[in-house]
């Protein structure tokens, strides 16, 4: 017997929408059922192109059209907000990163759905690259050696047009800067690879744009490991995006996973053999642009556990390290001070 799809319903119709869109089409196990969106062209622009209701109110949307997931992709200081109303609803949550711009809302939505005993996935589809995924599992098995540093870079562009299309982008209160949105996934993985950190002296800057976040930033870590690590972050690269990279230093190995969005693997390189090592050109891809091709990856996760069969790749904890780190990156910055992780203050 066939099982039926995983009905989504889509919360926010703007630029990483169709991302969301096109992977929940190619998945067999999924079909997209309804969309909202605050500006109602937006939201009719995506109805109309998939023949699916379309609403400006996520309840209304909830009340009137069954579904059992809600992907959340809104402006980032609203995922919390949308996320509880679909758990509340008694949907599985799927949220564009990051999960929250704050720990308390953070907290709030992994409570909210903890209570209505719905599953919270946040994506990180850079996760799944294939060339990440190579480098994950030389870290787990100890071809490294001691790690001694570690580096992400994100050499991206974003013209002041960019910012200029949708009010929220750039601000406290909705977005953050290059840490928060463009670098989230990069912080992300820093730690997931190299592992817990101590932690973090930063410096960031406003140097060309004119929002209230920053829009360049360095940052300087501290594994629990004592391994040493920085984050190289700027939407200022003239005149294109040119580099987003994750590096890794070893006693036994070095290896530089680069291209643009961490698809290309450019240096590899152990002291010892392993049946991976003829993996690498494969694991290479080229992607249309910095979000790859993990969110068709990262939905075959969700279908997996909401099936029974798998356990979230990046759940709602899971989401909230990374989010610990970048803000007490922003703490660092505001301070001048060197901050412990985790972080004492809720932000």
């Amino acid at each position: 017997m066939s099982v039926p799809p995983i009905r989504i319903a889509l919360v926010g119709c703007g630029r990483i929408a169709g991302n969301h869109v096109s992977a929940i089409k190619k998945l067999p196990e999924f079909s997209l059922v309804a969309c909202c969106d605050s500006v109602a062209d937006r939201a009719r622009a995506i109805g109309e192109a998939e023949g699916i209701p379309w609403f400006t109110s996520e309840e209304r949307m909830l009340a009137e059209v069954p579904c059992d997931a809600v992907t959340i992709a809104t402006p980032s200081g609203l995922h919390p907000k949308h996320g509880i109303i679909a758990a509340k609803a008694g949907r599985h949550v799927i949220c564009e990163k990051p999960m929250a711009i704050t720990l308390s809302s953070a907290d709030d939505l992994v409570t909210a759905c903890d209570d209505a005993g719905v599953h919270l996935f946040v994506v990180k589809q850079n996760r799944l690259n294939p060339s990440i995924q190579l480098l994950k599992r030389a870290v787990d098995k100890g071809r490294f050696g001691r790690i001694y540093m570690a580096n992400a870079t994100v050499r991206w562009s974003r013209p002041q047009e960019y910012y200029d299309q949708a009010p929220w982008r750039g601000t406290w209160e909705f977005d953050g800067g290059a840490f928060m949105n463009q670098a989230s996934h990069y912080v992300d993985l820093i730690q997931w690879l190299v592992g817990p950190v101590e932690s973090v002296m930063a410096r960031t800057a406003t140097l060309a744009r004119k929002i209230e976040a920053e829009d360049s930033g360095i940052a300087i870590l501290k594994f629990r490991s004592g391994a040493l690590g920085t984050i190289e972050v700027t939407m200022l690269t003239y005149p294109r995006n040119l580099e987003g990279s994750i590096t890794i230093l070893g006693e036994k190995g070095s290896v530089k996973i680069g291209g643009t969005a961490v698809n290309k693997v450019e240096h590899w390189a152990f002291a010892d053999y392993d049946d991976d090592d003829k993996a690498i050109e494969t694991a290479s891809t080229s992607p249309p642009n910095v979000y790859g091709f993990g969110h068709e990856a990262y939905y075959k996760n969700v279908a997996q556990v909401i099936q029974g069969v798998s356990r979230p790749d990046t759940d709602g904890r899971a989401g909230r390290k990374s989010l610990e780190l970048i803000l007490g990156i922003y703490e660092s910055a505001k301070t001048g001070r060197e901050v412990p992780i985790p972080l004492k203050v809720q932000q």
